[in-house]
């Protein structure tokens, strides 16, 4: 299996001739737009099988992490976009899903909803929809994708949980485990009042995560962008302190160049 960061959260992954993406990015700067907010958007490539993509997979439904557009443009005909579940709930609840959700609408894109732990096929890969924690109580599953024997774990930006055990035991050895390492604070207006704790692993965070998940590499994704003050507050030097705390731990971490590609 071939792995390529896309940036951002935005993984390809390659196997017997085929590809399908995890959490594709395509226009940073639509998951501002509406708002009257700035920030520094992270860079971002496509796909190498850009147009011929089997599946795009979505961790959750908030913009960063569903770019209908990017995914329109990736798929082959037919390509499916699988996501988690919905967990029902009005206009309030779902305020941070409903920009991807319409977006997905408007482009017609088949969809595949997934429930906790439910698997499926896809050409030469077997993905799983393994339980994750959103830090704003939306739907989230880490994605665990399998093909020609080799095994790795997306984990979008969960938060710090207690599945990690038990997807090791179902679904690793895990070659590759992909995992935030921003841990950023939230101060959104519709999840009030905010928390104090990351929305997403942190560097320690994710450092104990990949090693509690048995990872052979742990490869650090979801950071380097997105930060505004007082909203989503972001840590500096994000990738050299996840690299401080991993070190000594009983895995190997690869840090890929955007677009770059890892064989494992």
């Amino acid at each position: 299996m071939r792995i390529r960061w896309l940036g951002w959260a935005g993984v390809e992954l390659q196997a017997q001739g085929e590809s399908l993406v995890i959490d594709l990015l395509g226009r940073p700067e639509g998951v501002l737009e509406g708002t009257s907010l700035a920030a520094p958007l992270p860079a971002v490539t496509p796909p190498r099988a850009q147009g011929d993509v089997i599946a795009g997979l979505c961790t959750h439904l908030h913009r960063d992490h569903t770019d209908a557009s990017a995914l329109a443009d990736a798929l082959r005909p037919g390509g499916t976009v699988l996501h988690p579940e919905s967990f029902g709930g009005d206009d309030h609840e779902n305020l941070w899903t409903l920009k991807a959700e319409a977006e997905l609408t408007a482009h017609g894109l088949p969809r595949q909803a997934m429930g906790l732990w439910q698997t499926t096929r896809i050409g030469p890969f077997t993905v799983a929809a393994v339980p994750a924690v959103d830090a704003l109580g939306d739907p989230q599953v880490s994605w665990a994708v399998e093909a020609g024997g080799k095994r790795i774990l997306h984990l979008g930006d969960s938060m710090f949980h207690g599945y990690w055990w038990r997807a090791a035991h179902r679904y690793g050895p895990f070659d590759a485990v992909l995992t935030p390492i921003n841990g950023p604070t939230v101060c959104f207006p519709h999840c009030q009042p905010p928390s104090p704790f990351p929305a997403a692993l942190d560097a320690r965070h994710a450092a104990v995560a990949a090693g509690l998940l048995g990872a052979r590499t742990a490869i650090p994704i979801h950071y380097d962008g997105f930060h505004v003050d007082g909203f989503y507050t972001t840590q500096p030097d994000e990738l050299a302190r996840f690299l401080d705390v991993a070190d000594g731990e009983p895995y190997t971490v690869l840090t890929p160049a955007l677009g770059e590609e890892l064989t494992i």
